[in-house]
């Protein structure tokens, strides 16, 4: 076997791309610390029982475990960073009023979400805790559609739902928890000859209501269509009701609506939504409120945010040039030394020739050279070095 091979859906990131993902990165944090939310930095690895505490079965499966050497105990490496953020909220800050926290770093997957997808996304986020009407959403939801334009993958369309309008169908189910799961997959998956044939026992109207569901997409009217066709609970009435409050407040975003697509139904428990961009697949950020979570580690919290894959974001947002560098012959000279300084504090990229390379300093990044002309070092074009 070769040594140099990495695991299916595991690669190295290289030097341009790993440019572009940093500077997409404080791009971002910059944004998101101009709004007041504060950087936060979770391990890698947690004791299993915490790393899963809130998020249920929605990330068991996805998470990679091992057993701690010192301790014996179960650990796991984070498949996803919001709960660890909740439980930094509820636990360690433990501050009144509402917090905002934002974070960015490496999770791991079991498998990948698709046959493109990294095992090792870079996730990035922003998580608002504290206050539990809709400025909170609205809030977080401008936050994604602003840091999608920053990344130049701006949202074509935002598409909302709600936990409520599920979690009241199905209590009225009759469902088991193994039935229910298997419903919200067929629900996801928007397959109506298998929600058919699942729900065939479902009294009505509960049954013409799931099934109604996946068709339950598209603007606006949507609401008006979901409040004849679904019973007329007042879970699935209020449920309604915030949507529409949320999508008149945000007017001038290209929201819209569809009440099956309902990730995380362990984990979130209010508005959900997930952003689109052009002819992409899939989703390229999500997010949501997940009120229930703080709970788990003692401290219940009106919470919501969204996260992304920067790897993906950097994917397919327009490539841009990335910057070049200066050479600097390998020689002590101190008028060298001093031009080479000031270059760096202006924030060019200068890099120091060495004696014997064999390579292109093209290869290397660079685009220019300093040369020295008339007793004085000046910048000049590379010419074929």
């Amino acid at each position: 076997m070769r040594r140099w091979l990495l695991p299916e859906s595991i690669e190295d990131v290289l030097p341009e791309t790993a440019m572009a993902l940093e500077a997409l990165r404080r791009r971002l944090l910059d944004a998101f610390r101009a709004h007041g939310y504060q950087l936060v930095m979770p391990p890698l690895v947690e004791y299993l029982d915490s790393l899963l505490t809130g998020s249920g079965r929605d990330l068991e499966l996805k998470t990679f475990k091992l057993v701690d050497q010192i301790s014996g105990r179960s650990m796991g490496l984070r498949a996803d960073i919001t709960p660890q953020v909740a439980r930094i909220d509820a636990h360690l800050l433990n501050r009144a009023g509402v917090t905002r926290l934002c974070y960015c770093g490496s999770v791991v997957h079991t498998l990948a979400s698709g046959l493109t997808a990294t095992r090792e996304p870079l996730q990035l986020g922003a998580e608002l805790y504290g206050h539990a009407g809709l400025e909170a959403d609205e809030e977080i939801l401008r936050l994604l559609a602003l840091s999608l334009d920053l990344a130049g993958v701006s949202a074509t369309r935002i598409d909302l739902g709600h936990i409520g309008v599920f979690r009241a169908l199905a209590g009225r189910s009759g469902f088991d928890a193994e039935m229910e799961e298997e419903l919200f997959a067929q629900l996801q998956a928007k397959d109506l000859p298998a929600l058919r044939e699942l729900t065939a026992g479902v009294p009505e109207p509960v049954r013409s209501a799931l099934l109604a569901l996946p068709e339950c997409y598209g603007g606006r009217e949507v609401l008006a269509r979901a409040a004849q066709r679904l019973p007329a609970e007042p879970e699935i009435a209020a449920a309604l009701a915030e949507l529409g409050r949320l999508a008149d407040a945000l007017r001038d975003l290209p929201v819209s609506f569809d009440l099956a697509d309902l990730r995380g139904y362990h984990y979130h428990s209010g508005v959900v939504f997930a952003a689109y961009c052009g002819a992409h697949p899939g989703a390229i950020a999500l997010g949501g409120r997940y009120d229930e979570v703080g709970k788990s580690f003692g401290r219940g919290r009106p919470a919501t945010g969204f996260s992304m894959d920067l790897r993906e974001i950097v994917g397919i947002a327009p490539a841009e040039p990335a910057p070049r560098a200066i050479l600097a012959p390998g020689l002590r000279d101190p008028a060298l030394a001093g031009a080479v300084r000031a270059l760096r504090e202006r924030g060019e990229a200068v890099v120091g020739g060495l004696p014997g390379h064999d390579g292109s300093w093209r290869d290397a990044g660079c685009d220019r050279k300093l040369e020295l002309r008339d007793g004085r070092w000046e910048v000049v074009p590379l010419q074929g070095e």
